[in-house]
Parts: structure tokens; sequence; C-alpha cells
């Protein structure tokens, strides 16, 4: 997946989320998104895979996923 379909993806994915570095989920969840949920596709179910890999995911995107819920 080239790095421009991915930014697509997140962008959609996570619309709405602020863009502070610590809750930006572009940056905070693209290795753990790399890790576990690659074969995702667009609106296939991005934010709930990360969320049913949350035990295993980073620090910073658990917090970008929390920020997400927020609002």
């Amino acid at each position: 997946m080239s790095k421009l379909s991915f930014a697509a993806i997140v962008v959609v994915a996570f619309s709405g989320v602020a863009s502070a570095q610590s809750s930006d989920p572009r940056g905070a969840c693209k290795a753990d998104y790399d890790k576990f949920c690659a074969g995702i596709a667009p609106g296939g179910g991005i934010v709930a895979c990360l969320n049913g890999k949350r035990d295993q995911l980073s620090a910073t995107c658990k917090a970008a996923l929390d920020s997400r819920k927020k609002k």
C-alpha cells in the first residue's frame, strides 16, 4: 500500500481528530496499522481492527484512539 493510500485511509477513518502529534492517529498509529491491520481496505474497519488489537498497540496510538472517542 502506498503512503498516499494509507494517508487517505487514515484521514477518512480518523476524521475530526485534533492535529496535535500526540493525538494525531496518522502519525501515532501508522506503525501499529502496518503491523496489525495492513490488510484492511478503506471502509473495511481500520478503527475496529486497531481497537481489536488494543492490548498490543503503542501508548501513543491508544491515546489517539481515546482522543477520537472523546470528540
